[in-house]
Parts: structure tokens; C-alpha cells; sequence
């Protein structure tokens, strides 16, 4: 098998919520959306050539399921990491842990979206 690239989707508790959060405090720019009967149902966003998917939650499995749990992603970028830390942070959003520099090369930070999936930010270190 071969692949050109990888889109995650993830489901929201609250879709209008959730894209709000990922354009005003995250800073993504709204791909493509989707509604049915006039619910938004289905968004992207994107960084550049990044693109995340989010669909509403049908909570067929339970609404008050734990999200995210045991899964990560990681955007890497060439920016510097601490200002887009600062900047989310001015923004309201919650800064898990650092910014910080790892042992293996890059200075890195983390938060978490409104339903608790996870997200890392990292650069290299030279990149700061």
C-alpha cells in the first residue's frame, strides 16, 4: 500500500462549538462544511496543507463518553512555538504543558480541544 496523505476526523459534542474554537482560539481557517436540515452536521480546517475533519456527534455511544482518549495529534510547524502558545492562550485557550524542549530536538507545546482531544505543537529547535 501507499498513501499521499492522512485526514482524522474526530466527533464533536457541539460542531458549531467545536469550529469556532479551532478558528477563533486555534487559528485554522474553515475548509468545507456540511449541514443537514439545517444542523451543521460536518467542517473542516485547515493549516496550510494540514486539514482536520470534525462530524457531530450522534451519541449512539453514550454523551458523556471520554473523547481523544489514548490518541494525539502532532502539527509540526516552522513557526515559533512560543508565540503560538502565547497567541492561543491570549485567545482563551488552555495551555496543557510547555512550551517546552525535548530531548529529541524539538521545542514543543500542548492543549486540548473542547472535547478533550489532544493536540501537540512542535518545532524544531533551531526553528525558535
Amino acid at each position: 500500500m501507499s498513501a499521499t496523505r492522512v485526514v482524522p476526523i474526530y466527533t464533536a459534542n457541539d460542531l458549531e462549538k467545536t469550529v469556532a474554537w479551532y478558528r477563533d482560539i486555534f487559528g485554522a481557517q474553515i475548509g468545507q462544511t456540511f449541514e443537514h436540515e439545517g444542523m451543521l452536521v460536518g467542517a473542516s480546517v485547515h493549516y496550510g496543507a494540514v486539514e482536520l475533519w470534525f462530524t457531530q456527534d450522534d451519541f449512539a455511544k453514550g454523551q458523556d463518553r471520554e473523547k481523544g482518549a489514548g490518541f494525539r495529534i502532532i502539527l509540526e510547524t516552522d513557526q515559533n512555538v512560543d508565540e503560538l502558545a502565547a497567541g492561543i492562550q491570549e485567545r482563551g485557550g488552555e495551555i496543557l504543558s510547555g512550551p517546552e524542549d525535548q530531548e529529541w530536538g524539538v521545542r514543543m507545546f500542548a492543549v486540548a480541544d473542547p472535547d478533550g482531544f489532544k493536540i501537540t505543537i512542535s518545532t524544531p529547535m533551531a526553528a525558535n
